[in-house]
């Protein structure tokens, strides 16, 4: 068992290393994979061995055998839901320690993956710890995993009065996108309108960029210019004032 157990760390090693390249099974499995054939080995060991330990025919014995499974069954539940939980998400691959993930309402880059949680780190240098069964039974929003090969869209939307010709609005759009560091030039930026209100319409500016690393520093500057280009324009945002009337008895 040993001999086999140390002959597969060689393989996995390599495998992880990318010395030993195997059609169709990835670098980052081989270390899991490992884990999980070791753990079997050695469960499988333990029962060939097990009847051969002194005592092991006694009563006493088989009761404290059942009585620490039942421990560890019940204590242990969640434990192994969040170690399947991450045994699915290491061969689903949905993302990589490095990449900008979202799940529930958790924006943060992947700074370390195991088998029982995944761990993010905020935009606010926030360290969160994320349960792995809870990413399993949410989706997952992955930005960096397509947006750096074919391009993350950032999108913002605003108000302005129908006073303004939407043509105009939409060209002053592209081209605060156009001015803006990281925005690439090879996707042309897009308008929608996608509301019309009573007094305003609302619209909608995507612009691409390759580097979803920067996206919350890219995304802010595109508001910044889009407040320039606007203002060198005069054309205002909608701004709604709300007043409530009470009456006095």
């Amino acid at each position: 068992g040993r001999f086999i157990i140390r002959s597969l760390k060689f393989f996995s090693i390599e495998i992880a290393r990318e010395n030993l390249v195997i059609k169709g099974f990835y670098p980052e499995w081989a270390s899991p994979t490992f884990s999980l054939i070791r753990f079997v080995l050695n469960i499988f060991i333990l029962i060939i061995v097990f009847p051969l330990l002194p005592g092991a025919d006694s009563v006493a014995f088989k009761g404290v055998s059942v009585f620490l499974g039942v421990l560890i069954s019940i204590g242990s539940s969640s434990a192994i839901s969040n170690a399947v939980s991450g045994l699915v998400i290491t061969y689903m691959r949905p993302f990589k320690v490095g990449d900008w993930i979202k799940t529930k309402s958790i924006v943060g880059v992947v700074i370390e993956k195991n088998v029982l949680v995944t761990r993010l780190r905020t935009f606010n240098n926030e360290d969160i710890t994320v349960p792995n069964s809870s990413i399993l039974n949410d989706h997952t929003i992955n930005y960096s995993s397509i947006g750096k090969k074919k391009g993350l869209a950032l999108s913002v939307r605003l108000k302005t009065r129908y006073d303004y010709n939407a043509n105009i609005i939409e060209q002053r759009l592209i081209e605060a996108a156009l001015r803006t560091n990281n925005i690439t030039k090879d996707i042309p930026p897009y308008v929608l309108q996608v509301d019309f209100g009573d007094l305003s319409a609302t619209y909608e500016l995507n612009a691409y960029t390759f580097d979803p690393d920067n996206m919350f520093f890219t995304r802010s500057d595109l508001a910044r210019n889009i407040r320039n280009v606007f203002e060198e324009a005069n054309i205002k945002f909608v701004t709604t004032t709300f007043v409530e009337l009470k009456t006095v008895d």
